[in-house]
């Protein structure tokens, strides 16, 4: 069940996007007079699920689940439709508007993925505010583990810049220092920069990323669990955890570790209680589980907006997940990190989603996807919305149109670009699968 929510929300948010994104060819197509023979969600590859003929044109659903298309007459595109081409243009085509409506048509799909981040975002920080964990204010400094060790990191360190930046939010800096060159931290007392070298993100990359660093706080709880462990030893919603066994355990971290290196063990918590110290025996299950949620209430701050004031940071918060997009593909492109090698298709993207409807995920991930799919579309390849545009600018700058020729080259090469990058990316899902069961 947990998999077919993943999935349906998958689908949901990729109609959605691709919907949106073709309509923004659609209607300025239809709005200049030119003739629109198809739209269709997904690829109808020798035959789609659905398809209706409205006017002059067929709207469908493909069985291929990897993007969509508008088909416009007189164009060049991944349909190869070379024969139409033939004829003589006919004033309805797309080769017969004036090179600014071609340049609208093609840019249509891009400037609503943007403008849809922009508006989600609005929204989003207009009805919940924007809730965080300050990176320059974490009291007890960062927790690592040995992958962030590797970083060289250590835990109590205080994050100050990351290349000489400062970073507002805790989730912004870890991205940072992932895609950054140094960081400069506070330990004990001291400013160290510490390089961050490209073994080190290696090793973040190969296990993607999980638990290398986090944000030290203190052990108060914030739920416990019906029928856990915790319960049953007598834990409390606000008890602070203060030791194990007579050991100072000041830090969740320091209880997390303790707890989860004792299985089958039967331990002595000290927790502060209304100001009063009491002690309380519970044995550690053998998943070393016990059943409580953190209070992070001490260090999570909220940015309230209204209305006016959320459109300009629904803007920026475009901006920087934008900017934050185009600053991957340094790490990317570097093999020595192997980012590459965890670059996720539909079925790393399905993993990524969560198990239970989660309409916070679901909207902030639209937002953040249509960014990408507006970034990637807008790429100079052929085949791309991007090449046709990179097309259009010449031919508005010279003044003289590529020839059909030179446009059905570049529509092959970009399509075996295209085909090549997908071969690696279904390969990273493919290959990511098997190893679980290695």
């Amino acid at each position: 069940m947990t998999l077919a929510i993943q999935i349906v929300q998958f689908v949901l948010i990729i109609s959605i996007l691709v919907i949106l994104h073709e309509l923004g060819h659609f209607l300025p197509a239809k709005y200049f007079k030119t003739k629109v023979e198809k739209f269709y969600l997904f690829f109808d590859v020798k035959f789609s699920l659905f398809k209706k003929k409205i006017g002059d044109t067929e709207y469908g659903i493909g069985w291929l689940p990897l993007g969509g298309y508008v088909k416009i007459a007189g164009m060049i595109d991944e349909s190869m439709d070379t024969e139409q081409m033939k004829q003589e243009p006919q004033p309805w085509e797309f080769r017969s508007k004036p090179a600014w409506q071609r340049l609208i048509i093609m840019t249509g799909g891009v400037i609503v993925n943007f403008l849809l981040a922009w508006v989600i975002y609005t929204a989003m920080l207009a009805s919940n505010g924007d809730t965080y964990i300050p990176s320059d204010s974490l009291k007890y400094g960062i927790v690592v583990d040995s992958i962030g060790e590797q970083l060289g990191l250590k835990t109590g360190d205080q994050i100050l810049r990351v290349d000489d930046k400062k970073t507002r939010k805790f989730n912004e800096a870890v991205l940072d220092i992932i895609l950054g060159d140094e960081v400069t931290v506070k330990r004990d007392g001291q400013e160290i920069t510490v390089p961050l070298s490209d073994e080190g993100k290696e090793t973040v990359f190969a296990t993607q990323g999980k638990n290398f660093l986090g944000y030290r706080s203190k052990a108060i709880i914030a739920k416990v669990q019906p029928e856990s462990v915790a319960e049953q030893a007598g834990l409390l919603p606000g008890d602070e955890i203060i030791g194990v066994n007579g050991v100072d355990t000041k830090f969740w971290d320091e209880f997390r570790s303790k707890i989860g290196a004792s299985a089958n063990q039967k331990l002595d918590i000290s927790v502060l209680r209304n100001g009063t110290t009491e002690h309380l025996e519970l044995t550690v299950p053998e998943e070393g589980i016990i059943g409580i949620e953190l209070d992070l209430t001490d260090l999570r701050v909220t940015d309230n907006y209204s209305f006016l004031e959320a459109i300009p940071a629904g803007y920026n918060r475009t901006i920087q997940v934008l900017t934050d997009q185009i600053r991957q593909f340094k790490v990317i492109f570097n093999t020595k990190t192997g980012a590459y090698k965890q670059v996720k298709g539909p079925i790393g993207i399905v993993e990524l989603m969560p198990e239970k409807w989660n309409w916070i995920f679901f909207w902030n991930f639209m937002a953040m996807f249509s960014v990408w799919l507006a970034f990637l579309n807008i790429l100079p390849i052929p085949a791309l919305d991007g090449g046709h545009v990179m097309f259009l600018l010449y031919e508005i700058i010279s003044g003289r149109k590529p020839s059909e020729k030179v446009l059905e080259t570049g529509q092959i090469i970009g399509f075996v670009i295209l085909m090549g990058l997908m071969a690696v990316v279904f390969g990273n899902d493919i290959w990511n699968i098997i190893k679980k069961f290695l």
